[in-house]
This record gives C-alpha cells, structure tokens and sequence, in this order.
C-alpha cells in the first residue's frame, strides 16, 4: 500500500474476543494500543488504520462499507444480518449455540413451534427456525437467558453453551443439534473485491495460527532407521536430513502438530532416534 491509503480494520474494544484478537494482531507485526480508551490506531509501517468497535457493531461497520475488514465473532456476523461474508476463520474464541428448556431431552426442534425463545441473538436465532420451517415468538435479553424461563417470561432458551452447568443450575436440559458452532473470523463486505492488504494479514495471521498449532522437533537417528523415524515425522513437505560426523547417523528437523509432540517423541525413541528436541515456533509462511 502506499501514500496515505490505508487498510480500515475494525477489532473488538472489549469482550471476549478483544483480548484475544489484539494478541493475535500483535504476534502477526501489527501496532495494537496500549491504552484501552483509545478508538483508533495507525500503524504507518504496515498501512493499515485499525479502529476499536463494539463487537456486535463491527459487522456493520464493514457491511456498509465504511471500513474495510473487521475482526469478529461468526455468532456476531450472523445475527447482525450486515452484508458482510467470512473471509478467514482465526482458530479463538469458540463458543456453541444450543437450545435448552425444563425436560429438554423430550424436546426436539420441530416441537417449538408457538413456543416463546429467549435469547441474546434473535437473527441469528430466527434464521435457523426460518430454515428447519418452524414459526416461533423470539424474546430478546442483553443477558441472563437462563432465568427467563424460570422467571415465566420464555418456554425454551437459545444460548451460547460450555460446559452446560449453567443451564443445569436453572433446571434447564439442552436439545437438539448446535445451532451454530462460532468462532473469531475476519469480514469484509459481501460481493466486493478483497481490499489491498488482505492477502498479506491473512498470510500473517495463517503464520500465527501456524505456529500456535505447530512445534519443531530435532533427533538424531542412525541411517538404517530413518526411514522409520521419518514416518513418524513427515513434515510440511518433507522432514530436512543433515549428516552428522558421526558414520552412520544424520540429524533431522521436521514439524510437528502441537498436540501431538509427546506420542511422536515416545514414537522416536522407540526407534532409536535420540537427542529429541522440541521448540516452539515463534513465525512462520507456509
């Protein structure tokens, strides 16, 4: 990008995702603020102006097209009902949206027709029945979903879910498949060309989300097992193989899945490879 043409990001100004996002931004070579009254940002060095929004504001901003790109939650997008697309999902900031009612397990979705839904993401809520045919009265809370069946204003609630204890303390069981399965996700508006600058913050941010997944292992094995040892760590393309002085042996650099180093280290052992190393991986292109 050059001269005074910037690249418009909107990143979430609190929440859940704020955090997450500005870390991600941040490993990716951006400026982030380090003062949180602060609603825009310039980072000249990588041209690109990012501006601090509400959450639930941002699908919006970029839909009408007064900011390029913004970074929000795939629950957020839906429900805005804005004219914007995902273009990249980030790998944070999961969260599911289930139904759940008093004996929800002799519910089922076709059941909720009439009923009174309480929820914090009527659009979102409201394109799912309008999909499974289901006509029902959508009451919309900023918060405290779960109580409003209890309290006599809502039959059945539809709400993001972890671990369901919450649910479970309001006397409430879930029902039905996942409404929606979120996560972060970077927007631009719906139809339109990728603005400039997008290909090089996806690539960025693909690195991070790379190198958060991924680690790097070294070994020596001896030539006879290498094959074996190799099996065990593929690599992208393939693993790099480095004599060693000493006769017989090489040295081998591969990537590996970060979940799974310790069984690939066991693995390697087994096959005689030693000097295993694992390190983590701070940037990356693939």
């Amino acid at each position: 990008m050059t001269g005074t043409e910037l690249l418009k990001i909107a990143v979430p100004n609190k929440g859940s995702l704020a955090e997450a996002a500005a870390g991600m931004l941040r490993e990716a070579g951006y400026r982030q603020r380090t003062d949180p009254k602060e609603l825009v940002l310039i980072d000249e060095a990588n041209g690109v102006e990012f501006y601090y929004l509400r959450p639930r504001d941002i699908a919006v901003y970029v839909g009408e097209g007064t900011l390029d790109l913004g970074i929000t939650g795939r629950d957020m997008l839906l429900d805005s009902g804005a004219e914007a697309e995902e273009v990249l999902a980030l790998g944070f900031g999961a969260t599911r949206f289930r139904f759940a009612a008093p004996g929800g397990g002799a519910l089922d979705v076709p059941q909720l027709a009439g009923k009174r839904i309480a929820t914090s993401y009527p659009g979102l809520v409201a394109s799912y029945l309008e999909r499974a045919g289901v006509s029902a009265r959508l009451i919309k809370l900023d918060g405290a979903v779960e109580s409003s069946v209890r309290l006599g204003v809502a039959d059945v609630i539809a709400d993001v879910v972890e671990t369901g204890s919450t649910l479970r303390r309001a006397g409430l069981e879930l029902f039905g498949e996942p409404i929606l399965e979120s996560e972060a996700i970077v927007i631009q508006r719906s139809g339109m060309p990728a603005p400039a600058g997008l290909d090089l913050l996806r690539r960025r941010l693909g690195g991070v989300m790379t190198a958060r997944n991924f680690l790097m292992v070294d070994y020596n094995v001896s030539e006879t097992n290498l094959a074996a040892a190799c099996a065990i760590t593929p690599g992208i393309d393939s693993p790099t193989v480095s004599p060693l002085a000493k006769a017989g042996w090489v040295a081998v650099r591969a990537m590996i899945p970060r979940d799974q180093a310790q069984r690939i280290m066991d693995e390697l052992w087994v096959t005689g490879a030693d000097g295993i190393l694992v390190t983590s991986i701070h940037a990356c292109r693939l």
